[in-house]
């Protein structure tokens, strides 16, 4: 790993558990995961107030490794904060449709999704049978981020669940964006 930049993993609704592939390169790669205060009810004011002190902590560059609900709170941070300068990239993985009618309750103040272009290099992968956001809305996403994206195939929502195990691909792809 790089030690002039910092890895900082932001997961999504609930948290990422042991399977997950972010708790894996926490374990690995010494990642930092961005913990907030409220992961079942999250507000997305709070989980971006956090993002900018966790930002502001450390003086060295930051790269976003963002997980579901970690996508939308990179897209929202990043059109909000004055602190998108010590963000060198991000990575955003299975990013959800939080405009769906069947989103749940907890989730419904991430509504509207911010679409503003992200001012830092940004390259989304997503699954083709994700659960949580249809082929053609994350591809939008995309679009309007400015993120080139990447599909992975059939992998549910990449999480736990998907059986990526330490995911080297994931991190290969990560590797090549912060060069």
């Amino acid at each position: 790993m790089n030690d002039a930049l910092r890895f900082l993993l932001l997961p999504g609704w609930l948290d990422s558990g042991p399977a997950h592939w972010q708790s894996r390169w926490e374990a690995l790669h010494g990642c930092e995961r961005v913990q907030q205060d409220d992961w079942v009810w999250p507000r997305r004011g709070d989980w971006m107030a956090r993002l900018d002190d966790v930002l502001l902590a450390d003086l060295r560059p930051a790269v976003l490794i963002a997980h579901s609900l970690g996508c939308q709170l990179t897209a929202a941070w990043a059109a909000h904060s004055r602190h998108t300068a010590r963000v060198r990239a991000a990575l955003l993985v299975a990013p959800p449709d939080t405009e769906r009618e069947d989103i749940p309750p907890n989730l419904f103040n991430w509504r509207p999704i911010v679409r503003a272009r992200l001012p830092f290099t940004g390259v989304m992968v997503v699954s083709s049978d994700d659960p949580y956001c249809a082929p053609d809305r994350a591809a939008g996403m995309a679009r309007d981020w400015g993120s080139p994206i990447t599909d992975i195939g059939l992998r549910g929502h990449i999480n736990g669940d998907s059986g990526l195990g330490d995911w080297p691909e994931g991190w290969a792809l990560l590797q090549s964006i912060t060069v």
